[in-house]
């Protein structure tokens, strides 16, 4: 079985894992380069860690065919830690959110995703392919006609040629030939080597310079703390895309612990912390990317670009990546969200919209996927507590109510004003056979129904509870013990 499973996530699509990680690669580099001039350290830190976290995280990570590598979102939460404190800091804390990872890989926080709505991952999907769109729109401040000449060229290659042949990805014969016709013509375009030296040595081990005591984890505690929980949220987010592109399945607790090791590897070779990246993980299964090995080669053959192929790759001309990142942008945005706006219930439309807009205005995900998901909750809430019924049935001797729905904090006012308690009946039942309590506010409510009925005068039974409500009334509710009232005004 584990070789069959080897196999298959290695080497079951050879050819296009290969070809999808040289593109990939090529891709990586103007950005790991923006990443770290954002968190304000040397190019060849983010380029370190790219290669580094892509390759560990082909080995030891949960979803074969994501790219991970170092992100936007982690650097803007390094950039105080990095100005204050200096690069052996941001090494450290790039160690400790590998240890969380791993911990949180261990406890199997990757179950959560299971709590996170399709509204919210429309919202995130979204949202991310508008702010790789906006990503790009500096390339254009200033530029002159070869810029929009190129970009629109090679968007013509990469939507054109696979009407022609997919024997090669769109994207990196739109690579080629721009670079081809900017190095022959000496196009005044930016070209990736004015983004910043790159490096063109391979990365040594780099043991962190700084004072290993308490006061030193205490500055980094904060920014690893952050640092994990957004990446772990962005990669298993990324990492359900891809299992929805790919039609297959994941291992996200796998995935955190991946990550971690991901990161502690690249803080030991001088790399930032860095997570799974849904551009460039649209990129390799739009070029052709589906195993793990896709993954790899992305990693080893950024390097070999960097220290082998530098003086080619700097000729590498901007529009040229900047059309493949608008490429990802189109691709990655659900169009179809705008038809749905229709179809779906308006909760889960303000749900995705405010995902959206929360994500823009913040450039943070973890602000934005927690908005979303609070939203669901509530909109959820205010769902099942509408489902309650309370129907009353008169008897020779007093009144019988019959309880459908669930009973928890959002529907117990509503429980409660369901009953008559002005009528004069000597005896009430309160049948709860169709119901389950779930909370203390809940047991609270039924509390006061009885109470407030044995001060009419009324003799009360209550009937039907499953186990799990009994179980909690008995250990929560005051109604049938003594000096309820008391005890209920204690609640």
């Amino acid at each position: 079985m584990f070789s069959k499973n080897l196999s298959k996530e290695w080497f079951s699509n050879i050819r296009g894992d290969l070809l999808a990680g040289t593109v990939v690669a090529l891709a990586l580099i103007p950005e790991a380069i923006a990443f770290s001039i954002i968190a304000g350290v040397d190019p060849k830190v983010g380029l370190y860690a790219s290669f580094c976290i892509a390759v560990v995280t082909a080995f030891f990570g949960g979803r074969p065919g994501m790219i991970s590598a170092a992100t936007g979102a982690m650097a803007l939460l390094m950039v105080t830690l990095v100005k204050q404190h200096g690069l052996h800091y941001l090494l450290v804390a790039t160690l400790l959110t590998g240890v969380f990872q791993i911990i949180a890989g261990l406890i199997r926080i990757g179950d959560v995703m299971r709590f996170v709505s399709k509204s919210v991952m429309t919202g995130f999907v979204n949202a991310l392919a508008i702010l790789i769109f906006m990503a790009q729109l500096p390339e254009f401040t200033g530029a002159g006609l070869p810029m929009y000449a190129m970009v629109a060229g090679s968007l013509a290659i990469i939507y054109l040629l696979p009407r022609l042949t997919r024997a090669v990805p769109s994207p990196l014969v739109a690579i080629i030939v721009m670079t081809v016709i900017a190095i022959v013509f000496n196009l005044e375009v930016r070209r990736v080597g004015d983004l910043g030296a790159l490096p063109d040595a391979l990365p040594i081990f780099l043991w962190p310079q700084v004072p290993w005591t308490l006061e030193t984890l205490w500055i980094v505690l904060p920014y690893s703390a952050g640092l994990a929980a957004v990446g772990l949220l962005e990669s298993l987010m990324t990492a359900q895309i891809v299992d929805e592109m790919t039609d297959t399945p994941s291992d996200k607790n796998r995935e955190c612990g991946g990550q971690g090791i991901a990161n502690i590897v690249a803080g030991l070779f001088g790399g930032m912390a860095g997570c799974a990246m849904i551009g460039q993980s649209v990129i390799n299964v739009k070029s052709g990317g589906r195993g793990r090995l896709s993954t790899l080669v992305a990693g080893v053959f950024l390097l070999i670009l960097l220290v082998v192929l530098g003086p080619w790759v700097k000729q590498i001309p901007m529009p040229a990546l900047v059309a493949v990142m608008i490429m990802v942008s189109i691709g990655t945005f659900s169009w179809a969200s705008f038809k749905n706006f229709r179809r779906h219930p308006s909760s889960s439309s303000i749900v995705m919209v405010a995902t959206v807009l929360v994500v823009v205005f913040t450039h943070n995900l973890a602000i934005g996927v927690g908005v979303g998901v609070l939203l669901s909750a509530l909109f959820f809430a205010r769902k099942v507590s509408q489902v309650l019924r309370v129907t009353s049935t008169a008897e020779p001797q007093g009144r019988t109510y019959t309880v459908t729905g669930q009973l928890f904090f959002a529907s117990a006012d509503a429980f409660v004003r369901q009953f008559d308690f002005k009528e004069v009946v000597a005896k009430v039942c309160i049948d709860v056979t169709h119901a389950h309590f779930w909370d203390l506010t809940a047991v609270a409510s039924l509390d006061k129904v009885v109470l407030k009925f044995r001060r009419e005068g009324a003799e009360v039974t209550v009937l039907g509870l499953n186990e799990a409500s009994a179980t909690l009334v008995d250990r929560l509710g005051v109604h049938d013990k003594e000096d309820a009232l008391e005890k209920l005004l204690a609640h």
